[in-house]
């Protein structure tokens, strides 16, 4: 069964109660005994696995933003060449 959460409008007090989903009866306050209201919260997402990130889907072909591997090595080269020091191998 799943767990729910109520906030009675009297008291303020917010509590939870195990009841089933076709469950129908009213919910009262255990502190005050007045109808308490069901709270909704947002349920949090989780992405588990790949496919859900940018770069998950393109394996296979390479990006227009993203420089190839041959023009990053010429850039490192180029800027190793500009500072006088050896490019990393």
């Amino acid at each position: 069964m799943p767990t729910y959460e109520y906030e009675c409008p009297n008291c303020l007090s917010r509590f939870d109660i195990r009841r089933g989903f076709d469950d129908t009866t009213p919910v009262s306050c255990p502190r005050c005994q007045c109808p308490a209201e069901r709270l909704f919260s947002p349920v949090p997402v989780i992405f588990k696995g790949s496919g859900f990130y940018i770069t998950d889907n393109r394996k296979d072909s390479q990006s227009d933003t993203e420089p190839t591997t041959a023009a990053k090595t010429s850039t490192a080269e180029v800027k190793a060449a500009d500072t006088g020091a050896t490019s990393p191998d």
